[in-house]
C-alpha cells in the first residue's frame, strides 16, 4: 500500500581500512525513478461533539500537504470508505471524528486497506471514535476518558529521533485541552510525548500519561497525538511539524522505530551531567549543543562509556548524518575491553558502521568488515542525510544483531574468542575532521543471560 521513498541509492567502488574506513575511491550515486507523489484522505465526520477547529485542521493539512508534497482530499462522507477508493491513499487522517462514523461495509473496507499496509493518523478526538469497533480501539492506541479544561502544560518529549518530535524540544510547552484516557498505550505502543502531570490539573493518568505515540499495527501504520483542540493549535509552527513528521511516517515517507520500548535506562540523555560516565580515547572530541545532541569533532577517536561494561543487552541511540552526500563515518563500538586507545576496541571488539557510501562490509548497518547488513533491508530502512535514525544493538551470548528504524538489518554470530562478547564496553567514535555524526539519548535495558553460552570457536 505505501509507495516507495524517493531516496538516493548510493554504490561504492573500492575500500580503504582505517577506524570505521573511508572510501578510497568516490561514490557514484544512481537515484531511483521519483514515485507518484502521495495522497493523503481527511475524514472528520463527526456523531457526537463537534469541535470548530477542524476547518482550521483541513486548512493546516491542505497547507503541510503543499509544503511537503502531498496531496490532501477532504471529507466527512463514511462512503468514502471502499476497498477501491482507498486504495488511492497512503494514509487517512482521522482529524476530531467522534461517535459512530462508519458502518460495518466501510469499516470492513479500512480494516483490509490498514491490512494491506495503509496508514493511519489520528488527531485529538480520533481517540473518542467508534468505541464499539475494537479493531478501530487498538489502531487509534487508546480511548478518550475526560479532558480538564483548556491551559497550558509541558510535554516530554520521548523520542526525539521520530519525524514527528524530532525538532521539539524536549520540554515541548503549549496550550490545549489535554485528553486523559481508558487505557495506557505504553505497553503496545512506542510512546513519543508524555504530559508532566504536575504542570497543570485534571491529569487522572497517575503520572504516566503519552500524549502522542505510534505503532505498526496489523500489517499498517498508526500514528496519533492528542493536541489539536484548539483552532490556534493549526498555527502553531511546532505542532503543525509534529503533524507533519506523523503523517510522513504514516505515509512511508520517513521511517523511525515504532516497536514499544520499556525498561530502557539512560547512559546519555543530553545533559552534560550524563557525561560524567564517558571518557574519550585518542584524538578528537564530541561537542554537546544546547538541545542535547553529540557532534564528532576531529579524529581519529571515540568516547566510550568507562563507568560499566555490558554482557546482555539491548542498546539504542539515535544518529544522524551532517552532510548532503551521506558520506560521514562513524560508528558503534561493543564488546571491547576498557582501554584509552581507541585502536584497542578495532581489535578487540565488533563496531557497527555508520556510513552509507562504503563497500557492502563496511556500510551503515554493517558488523564492519565481517558482515554486511542485509542491504535492501537497510536501504528500506534508512533515512537520508540530516534525518535521524534508531540503531537498536542486541547482544546477547555471542549473538548480536542491529536494527535500523525498527528494521532488522543483521544477525551476527561472534566465533573469536579474543572478542567474545559476553562481557565489554560500547562506544561511539569520532572518525575524522571532515566526518560529523550526531547522537542523542543512547539507552540500554540489560537482558537475562543466555541459558547457554557456547565457547566462542566451537
Amino acid at each position: 500500500m505505501t509507495r516507495p521513498t524517493a531516496r538516493p541509492v548510493t554504490a561504492v567502488v573500492g575500500s580503504a581500512l582505517l577506524l570505521g574506513c573511508v572510501a578510497a575511491t568516490p561514490a557514484v550515486s544512481q537515484s531511483e525513478p521519483v514515485p507518484d507523489p502521495s495522497r493523503i484522505l481527511v475524514f472528520s465526520k463527526t456523531a457526537g461533539f463537534r469541535h470548530d477547529s477542524i476547518p482550521d485542521g483541513v486548512t493546516a493539512l491542505r497547507e503541510l500537504g503543499a509544503e511537503g508534497g502531498f496531496t490532501v482530499d477532504a471529507t466527512e462522507d463514511a462512503g468514502a470508505f471502499t476497498t477501491r477508493n482507498l486504495r488511492k491513499y497512503d494514509a487517512v487522517v482521522f482529524l476530531s471524528t467522534t461517535g459512530d462514523v462508519l458502518g460495518p461495509t466501510e469499516q470492513r473496507a479500512f480494516e483490509s486497506y490498514i491490512r494491506k499496509g495503509g496508514g493511519y493518523v489520528g488527531i485529538h478526538a480520533a481517540a473518542d471514535t467508534e468505541y464499539d469497533w475494537a479493531f478501530y480501539g487498538g489502531l487509534a492506541g487508546a480511548y478518550f476518558q475526560s479532558h480538564p479544561q483548556i491551559q497550558p502544560a509541558t510535554v516530554d518529549v520521548e523520542d526525539r529521533a521520530h519525524p514527528a518530535t524530532a525538532g521539539l524540544e524536549k520540554a515541548w510547552n503549549r496550550t490545549d485541552e489535554w485528553y486523559n484516557y481508558r487505557s495506557n498505550p505504553r505497553e503496545h505502543a512506542h510512546v513519543l510525548a508524555s504530559l508532566d502531570e504536575s504542570s497543570y490539573t485534571g491529569g487522572t493518568m497517575n503520572g504516566d500519561h503519552p500524549i502522542a505515540w505510534c505503532q505498526n499495527y496489523q500489517g499498517g501504520r498508526a500514528f496519533y497525538t492528542g493536541g489539536g483542540h484548539t483552532k490556534e493549535s493549526y498555527a502553531e509552527p511546532a505542532f503543525r511539524q509534529h503533524l507533519l513528521g506523523g503523517i510522513r511516517w504514516a505515509t512511508g515517507a520517513a521511517q523511525a522505530d515504532c516497536r514499544p520500548e520499556t525498561g530502557y535506562r539512560p547512559l546519555f540523555d543530553g545533559t552534560a551531567a550524563s557525561l560524567d560516565g564517558w571518557r574519550q580515547a585518542g584524538p578528537g572530541t564530541f561537542e554537546l549543543s544546547a538541545d542535547g545532541t553529540l557532534t564528532s569533532s576531529g579524529g581519529m577517536g571515540m568516547l566510550w562509556y568507562a563507568a560499566a561494561s555490558f554482557g546482555s543487552y539491548s542498546l539504542k541511540l539515535d544518529w544522524r548524518m551532517a552532510s548532503d552526500s551521506g558520506d560521514d563515518n562513524s560508528g558503534v563500538f561493543v564488546g571491547f575491553p576498557p582501554s584509552e586507545d581507541p585502536w584497542s576496541a578495532v581489535h578487540n571488539g565488533y563496531e557497527i558502521q555508520i556510513d552509507a557510501t562504503d563497500a557492502p562490509e563496511k556500510t551503515t548497518g554493517a558488523v564492519y568488515d565481517f558482515q554486511s547488513a542485509d542491504l535492501a533491508a537497510r536501504d528500506r530502512a534508512l533515512n537520508p542525510p540530516g534525518e535521524w535514525n534508531t540503531y537498536e544493538i542486541r547482544v546477547e551470548g555471542e549473538r548480536l544483531r542491529v536494527w535500523l528504524n525498527g528494521t532488522l538489518v543483521n544477525d551476527f554470530t561472534n566465533t573469536d574468542p579474543a572478542r567474545s562478547l559476553t562481557d565489554g564496553h560500547i562506544g561511539i567514535q569520532n572518525h575524522g575532521a571532515a566526518d560529523q555524526v550526531s547522537f542523542r539519548d543512547v539507552r540500554i535495558r540489560e537482558l537475562p543471560a543466555p541459558a547457554t553460552t557456547a565457547a566462542p570457536g566451537h
